[in-house]
């Protein structure tokens, strides 16, 4: 049996690829287990996470056949699926290391989703993402409901859910869903590129900045800043904090 998730590590930056490329990557119970166990798995040892699909596609979303087959037995069995991709999708957020989804092809309902819970979002420029359960009478499982109103506002994000219209890339950029466009031909390597940029970096200020704007997503502005406050201060006394202060002062900056 193929797996269906694959795990590849290159120096500081470890890929997930999501492997049911007949299926258009769709999500089974087994992919949305496999996808969190990576995660958590291969965080020790990179400073970056890539997630990707094969076959050219991200992720289409749940797969019908196995939630056909899974209705058939009843809720206690549906819940497996919702619970082990919702579970993937959380671990993004807990992870100390910037979790990329690198987008082409078609993202849609479930792979919508997962976008939503990434860190950062690069998109082929030739992608199509949309939320489609309402064109199969479906609702969100996956986190849409939630995540895409605090990306996109109330309205966008609930005439989005509603229609099921297909997103554009530019379109997705300009919503705030992906942060950078590649064009086809350097898709591949611009996503390699930006993830080992990335993550040359310290590895203790990208994770003190990603746990900061996480936990301030949950406060009011004062004690969000308050956080801040104490996280930088304390943050100034680690060696590494002293060191890039160091190679500015003595004129090696890159800025």
């Amino acid at each position: 049996m193929t797996d269906v998730v694959l795990v590849e590590r290159n120096g500081a930056v470890g890929t997930i690829t999501l492997n049911r490329p007949a299926q258009m990557n769709a999500i089974t119970v087994e992919l949305g287990r496999e996808l969190g166990r990576a995660l958590c798995e291969i965080v020790d040892d990179v400073n970056v996470i890539v997630i990707r699909g094969s076959g050219g596609n991200f992720c289409v979303g749940g797969d019908f056949h196995e939630l056909a087959r899974l209705r058939a037995a009843g809720v206690h069995a549906m819940a497996e699926l919702f619970r082990n991709f919702g579970h993937a999708c959380a671990t993004i957020e807990e992870l100390a290391v910037p979790v990329i989804c690198a987008v082409e092809g078609y993202a849609m309902a479930g792979g919508f989703e997962l976008m939503q819970a990434a860190d950062i979002v690069l998109i082929h420029e030739n992608a199509i993402v949309a939320d489609t359960h309402s064109r199969f009478g479906q609702i969100p499982g996956g986190g849409s409901s939630q995540r895409l109103p605090r990306l996109v506002g109330r309205q966008r994000a609930l005439a989005h859910m509603l229609t099921g219209d297909r997103l554009t890339a530019p379109e997705a950029i300009a919503w705030g869903l992906a942060y950078r466009q590649f064009a086809a031909e350097e898709f591949g390597n611009a996503v390699t590129d930006f993830a080992q940029k990335l993550a040359a970096k310290d590895p203790v200020a990208l994770a003190e900045s990603k746990r900061l704007v996480y936990a301030g997503l949950t406060l009011p502005l004062a004690e969000g800043l308050a956080m801040e406050h104490t996280a930088v201060l304390t943050h100034l006394t680690r060696s590494s904090a002293g060191a890039g202060i160091d190679s500015f002062t003595k004129g090696s900056s890159n800025a």
